[in-house]
């Protein structure tokens, strides 16, 4: 598996989607540590993954829209099921090589926690619980684009399909129903931002992943069957 995701991290940065999505993500960043923090006088890191988190939604597909699709549609996906590898090394490969992107593009934020350490003094405390909680946020997410990603052979198809179940997940469930809200991805992440890990929300986001991550090598161990 660590050949599979060797090979999908120097995929990402061969190609413009690792720069892209990393310029995009610390972009975002910027302006919300400037707007967040800096014009509210706050020294509130936290307050930076609070505000991504709502358009994490619409970036993380460019992540996960090519992870199978384009292996599909470039006609490699024949030796990819062919090739001497279990489909759930596969599978663990493309995720932890997206996952593995995004860590990155986290951690390079921490220039605005130093930047804080000289205007005051952060919660260290906090900020990590909150970067945590983000991360797992986006582990879900990127599972789930993943699966989107193996349903079809259109980036684009991939890409509207996990944007609109993330919308979903975060703005249909109030309406949906009242017990679903609790569950929704955003307002399990909101949890974090005041510095307690929220067990409950940590169990609930790995299983998230977990499920997702299962019914994508259920839906290529499928195509690989029918091959």
């Amino acid at each position: 598996m660590g050949a599979i995701i060797k090979k999908e991290v120097k995929s990402y940065f061969l190609s413009p989607i690792g720069y892209v999505f990393i310029g995009l993500f610390l972009l975002l960043a910027s302006l919300f540590f400037y707007t967040d923090i800096i014009v509210a006088g706050s020294t509130m890191y936290s307050y930076i993954f609070s505000s991504l988190s709502v358009v994490l939604i619409m970036i993380i597909p460019l992540l996960t829209m090519r992870m199978f699709s384009e292996e599909r549609k470039e006609g490699t996906e024949q030796l990819l099921l062919t090739a001497p590898r279990s489909i759930t090394s596969i599978v663990l490969g493309k995720f932890f090589a997206g996952l593995i992107v995004f860590i990155i593009a986290v951690a390079l934020t921490s220039i605005y926690y130093i930047i804080l350490m000289f205007l005051g003094e952060p919660n260290l405390k906090t900020s990590l619980v909150t970067a945590l909680g983000f991360i797992l946020l986006g582990a879900a997410l990127i599972s789930f684009g993943m699966f989107a990603s193996s349903l079809t052979e259109n980036q684009i198809i991939a890409a509207i399909i996990s944007v609109a179940f993330y919308l979903i997940t975060w703005l249909g469930t109030p309406y949906l129903s009242s017990n679903l809200q609790a569950v929704g991805l955003i307002d399990m992440f909101n949890r974090f931002i005041n510095g307690q890990i929220a067990i409950p929300e940590v169990v609930a986001f790995v299983s998230y992943t977990i499920v997702f991550i299962l019914f994508t090598i259920m839906v290529m161990q499928r195509r690989k069957s029918v091959k």
